[in-house]
């Protein structure tokens, strides 16, 4: 018997409060390991009417002008306009960091860490910067292996953004949330049911002032210029039964942190697969790449993602779990949902066998302490809005598909577990 159902996902804009701070988390992030890599960072970041308050804790020999790291990405994210509520030149900016705990340090601090190629003695004496446990998903439903209502609210919001920046909607305003219910049908999406953006704008646009007729021409121009923009090029787009939801509450004039306090690490259901896949509960920005929070959920997607490209399985789900000061992963966990083409079990070897899962080896492998020069010094930061996983925009060294032929050969292999 077939089966229907809806899945919904949700994103938000860059300049959506939360998101505000996970930008400036990760650029304190970026800004600490150009200078030392090995800073130990845990910054977070609220913001409210007119306050950003930068706290956490941060053991680094880099100096950091913290107030105008925090100015310049507001600015960049467009929150230049004192009558908005939040600006970046008027925004009292509060400084409260400690150093980290040197209880923590010492299970993660080794003196072979600066070194750039370590031996599998180094790699097994560097241990997890805190317990936890971490997922990563990838399935067949997108080219870039994610599922598709989280890739189609995170495209109507980069768009949201673009026309802003562009001019070509200049009265949109930096705060926005997308959330799109996709159709399901036997597990594979067939339609997209309803189509929702809530978008910061102006009290008028241009010479209109009533207030049913400036939503009337938010919702007339969010569908030319960002909604069919965004689906020209796929397979499955609105149709006449498919709801377009704009400003539902009639207005959206007093966004930002005006509107709403904003707290690093709140979104991490946005930034990672949109509720389809399960979430360890550990948030990415701000944290060095020693927070397993942060690198072995990279790592995960990364087994994942290539697993799926490789064929193995249509969905796939990896967890990890580690303790602190303990270099190996406590617990590997695959789930395929049933659409394994090898046996779990063999699955688990291969990822075993050919996936480096200790925190100092993904580290070195993904090069997530030295940033590449050519992004300016612009790395994290371009992942704190709009996703951590799927970026076609980026290239982000666990989203690479560099296992894919050794994990293709296990096809051809009599293995004992193959699944007829």
């Amino acid at each position: 018997m077939s089966r229907r159902y809806l899945f919904t996902s949700e994103s938000v804009t860059e300049g959506h409060p939360d998101k505000i701070c996970d930008q400036i988390s990760d650029a304190i992030l970026d800004a600490l390991l150009a200078q030392d890599e090995n800073s130990r960072v845990a910054a977070e970041v609220v913001v409210n009417t007119g306050l950003v308050l930068i706290t956490g804790e941060i053991s680094s020999q880099a100096q950091v002008n913290y107030v105008n790291l925090a100015r310049k990405k507001i600015a960049e994210i467009g929150y230049n306009d004192a009558d908005n509520g939040f600006s970046a030149d008027s925004c009292s900016v509060l400084v409260a960091l400690d150093e980290q705990s040197a209880d923590i340090a010492q299970g993660v601090t080794t003196a072979q860490e600066q070194r750039e190629k370590m031996s599998e003695d180094e790699l097994d004496s560097i241990g997890a910067g805190d317990q936890g446990l971490m997922f990563g998903f990838a399935c067949n439903e997108t080219p870039e292996l994610m599922p598709m209502p989280i890739s189609l609210a995170h495209r109507i919001s980069r768009r949201l953004a673009a026309v802003r920046k562009t001019g070509q909607l200049s009265y949109l305003r930096p705060d926005g949330k997308t959330q799109v219910t996709v159709v399901y049908e036997n597990g594979r999406p067939v339609g997209i049911d309803t189509i929702l953006i809530s978008t910061q704008h102006t009290a008028t646009i241009g010479a209109i002032a009533d207030g049913a007729a400036v939503q009337n021409k938010i919702k007339s121009d969010l569908w030319e210029a960002v909604v069919q923009p965004v689906f020209a090029d796929l397979e499955i787009k609105p149709d006449a039964q498919t709801r377009f939801l704009v400003n539902p509450t009639g207005k959206f004039v007093i966004g930002g942190p005006q509107g709403d306090s904003g707290l690093t690490g709140r979104k991490i259901i946005i930034d990672t697969y949109g509720g389809y896949s399960r979430h360890g509960g550990g948030a990415f920005s701000g944290k060095d790449p020693t927070k397993v929070d942060r690198s072995a959920a990279y790592a995960c997607r990364h087994v994942a993602k290539n697993i799926v490209a490789a064929g193995l399985a249509e969905k796939c789900e990896v967890q990890l779990s580690y303790a602190i000061g303990v270099a190996r992963p406590v617990s590997i966990m695959i789930e395929t949902f049933g659409t394994n083409k090898i046996d779990e079990e063999e699955l688990l070897e291969l990822v075993k066998n050919n996936f480096e899962l200790r925190p100092a080896g993904i580290i070195q492998e993904f090069n997530l302490r030295r940033l590449p020069a050519e992004n300016g010094g612009y790395f994290y930061q371009n992942v704190a809005a709009y996703g951590h996983f799927g970026r076609t925009d980026l290239d982000l060294p666990w989203e690479r598909l560099d296992k894919v032929d050794v994990l293709k050969e296990a096809l051809k292999q009599p293995l004992s577990g193959a699944v007829a």
